[in-house]
């Protein structure tokens, strides 16, 4: 899912706010009934309107039944956005970002919480966000192999269908650059505020990690 298609849910939420009364009460019914007390404590930790959440967890019901997601149907969803490429591993890591809790299952809750980053947050909520999908094994570090698999997973994902065709060492160039740029004390990993300090400073950086225009 590129940039555009966050701005689609945008778009797609606001349409459907500004429906009818029905529409809001089937919706209602059908949240309540889930989750009684869990809708308003997401409305508290998101930046969504109840409506919204409602709108959100018919669409997350629709695709997942059950009520959670695991990884393979994930993976099967996300391969949707991105039939001309192979998204398997790039979907491997957002999954891994998305499940918090690391019980192996992406509930409402977790997507919620990451959606509403995605969409709504402020830079650093994002840049926050971003560093925990490049840090890879969660230790609090970004190495170079971690921030390689991401980009090659990108690449795989991106790559095939752009112009003018990339090189198969694009990725490893470019993380040689960006590392570089980032570890500031040359220790060999990538703290979060060295992270989040050369992505504020170089528009470039965050431009070609891609990091909103892939992240979710």
């Amino acid at each position: 899912m590129n940039v555009r298609r966050v701005e689609s849910i945008s778009a797609q939420l606001e349409e459907a706010c500004s429906t009818g009364d029905s529409v809001e009460d089937e919706l209602e019914m059908a949240t309540v009934r889930h989750r009684p007390e869990a809708l308003e404590l997401l409305e508290a930790q998101s930046k969504f309107t109840k409506k919204e959440l409602q709108i959100l967890y018919r669409g997350f019901k629709n695709e997942c039944p059950s009520g959670v997601v695991n990884e393979e149907t994930f993976k099967e969803i996300y391969s949707q956005f991105f039939p001309q490429g192979d998204s398997t591993t790039y979907a491997h890591f957002l999954f891994n970002a998305f499940d918090t809790d690391h019980n192996g299952a992406v509930s409402f809750e977790d997507f919620i919480r990451g959606l509403s980053i995605l969409l709504r947050g402020t830079v650093q909520e994002k840049l926050n966000w971003a560093f925990n999908l490049y840090d890879i094994n969660k230790d609090g570090y970004i190495t170079k192999e971690e921030m390689l698999d991401i980009m090659k997973a990108i690449y795989d994902m991106m790559g095939k269908c752009t112009y003018p065709v990339l090189k198969e060492d694009a990725p490893r160039q470019h993380v040689e650059t960006f590392f570089q740029k980032m570890d500031k004390n040359k220790d060999g990993v990538v703290t979060i505020d060295e992270f989040i300090e050369s992505c504020q400073k170089d528009e470039n950086i965050m431009r070609s990690m891609q990091l909103f225009e892939n992240v979710i």
